[in-house]
């Protein structure tokens, strides 16, 4: 896969989770949700594998990407350490929220230093609102990727390969992305994956795309996993 072309991709990604807004650890009157469910539909990692972390810092108003961005790499290079961070926005009901998801922080309990920071580059969190219990909610992420291109309308995330992403012919809701994949699970008898909704903008052209994640990332199973899609979508 190494001498793939590589290249970099504005993604939208657009998917479901079940949340839980946590109170230790974070800034004071803070509102911080911790994914209980980031995959739903995978179900590989094993009783004594961790749970990926995903964490979503609620922001006092909408930032521009750039200025996510910004912070983000300041705050790299001023405390020596890598994470993902993207710009994103959640629905509670009727509740529309800005975030920040952070992923691969260097370890659990580095919220609160991470809230600090971004406040010292401008970046304020909504305060003193309380939401209490497990919520369902859709979430919506923004942020710019390296994929490598493995075959036509197929995509490698070049800095975590348990991530690709399925070019698919058309767009689709929630409500018929949810019909489809739940048919492509039932006619599918190959290794688990989840799937979400996204898009790629790329090259001047928006494409829209299914992004799976599995731990098998091979062409022939990436290319039958896209079949399957475009078949159930015609």
């Amino acid at each position: 896969m190494g001498n793939n072309k590589k290249k970099e991709v504005f993604v939208n990604l657009t998917k479901t989770d079940t949340v839980v807004a946590i109170d230790e650890k974070i800034l004071p009157g803070s509102l911080v949700f911790d994914s209980l469910n980031p995959f739903p539909g995978y179900y590989h990692e094993g009783p004594t594998e961790s749970k990926p972390i995903y964490i979503y810092l609620v922001l006092a108003r909408q930032y521009p990407l750039e200025e996510i961005i910004r912070a983000t790499q300041n705050i790299e290079k001023e405390y020596n350490i890598n994470f993902d961070a993207g710009k994103g926005y959640m629905n509670i009901g009727s509740e529309y929220l800005n975030v920040i998801r952070l992923r691969h922080i260097p370890q659990p309990d580095m919220v609160a230093k991470l809230q600090e920071a971004y406040q010292n580059q401008g970046i304020q969190f909504l305060m003193n609102k309380k939401l209490k219990g497990k919520f369902e909610v859709k979430v919506k992420i923004v942020k710019f990727l390296v994929l490598e291109e493995l075959a036509e309308g197929i995509y490698l995330n070049a800095l975590d390969s348990t991530f690709a992403y399925l070019v698919v012919p058309k767009y689709m809701n929630t409500e018929t992305f949810l019909k489809v994949s739940m048919d492509v699970k039932y006619n599918w008898d190959g290794h688990e994956f989840d799937a979400a909704r996204a898009s790629l903008y790329t090259e001047g052209k928006l494409h829209e795309a299914v992004r799976i994640r599995s731990d098998k990332m091979d062409v022939e199973y990436l290319s039958a996993i896209r079949k399957l899609f475009h078949d159930k979508m015609k």
